[in-house]
């Protein structure tokens, strides 16, 4: 009996991404820091495949989770402030992405927060629209409102993490890199990115249901 591919699917994501776990703890820049940024990682993980048999995501949403924590556990190894893609840039490209985009800060984590947005958008949409009755705009509002408020929840975590943490440990923790704006430009860029996908989604679902003989169904279904 051949196994089902979407199992089959999601097992091969599972066991990829728990390969990846473990080897991005060896040797972390932070072995506190790695803990901490993998509680959550854990818990989501941990609860996806707990409802897995009642509620299963569909393929795309699963891919994109996993592409996200990918993204994720980089930053978990090397803290976010200091994954040193300028270095690889500038050893397999030749080119400092520093200079080339005049910006003197380590931006791993803000790329981590767009992805967030962009990437997480989907499943959350797709969760919501199979589990509630929001249709149209207004399941893109509650959409990008559970991406906004879960985007202030992490910051707020951040906060009570590195208060308690102190030192070198709270500073890799939080990331901040002395910008007084960060946790501000962090939710707004997760934003940003959420807007992006749901963008996409609607733009998608606006042409698959464009009419070809009733001109009134124009007005029908635009944030689909």
């Amino acid at each position: 009996m051949q196994p089902n591919p979407r199992i089959r699917h999601d097992l091969t994501l599972l066991m990829v991404f728990l390969v990846i776990v473990v080897v991005s703890g060896f040797s972390p820049r932070s072995r506190v820091d790695w803990a901490l940024e993998n509680l959550l990682v854990l818990l989501l993980v941990g609860t996806l495949v707990a409802v897995s048999r009642r509620f299963r995501l569909s393929a795309t949403s699963v891919t994109l989770v996993f592409a996200f924590l990918c993204v994720h556990e980089l930053g978990a190894h090397y803290t976010y402030s200091l994954v040193p893609y300028e270095h690889w840039s500038s050893a397999w490209f030749g080119f400092s992405v520093e200079q080339a985009s005049g910006v003197h800060r380590n931006h791993y984590d803000r790329l981590v927060h767009l992805s967030y947005g962009l990437l997480l958008a989907y499943p959350v949409r797709e969760v919501l629209r199979r589990l509630t009755p929001l249709r149209g705009f207004w399941l893109f509002f509650v959409t990008l409102n559970i991406m906004l408020s879960t985007s202030a929840v992490y910051e707020l975590v951040e906060w009570i993490g590195g208060a308690f943490l102190g030192n070198d440990t709270a500073k890799a923790f939080v990331g901040a890199q002395n910008d007084p704006w960060d946790s501000q430009k962090d939710m707004a860029i997760a934003v940003a990115g959420a807007i992006a996908s749901l963008s996409l989604v609607s733009l998608r679902g606006m042409l698959q249901k464009q009419p070809v003989t009733t001109a009134c169904r124009k007005k029908h279904n635009l944030w689909q």
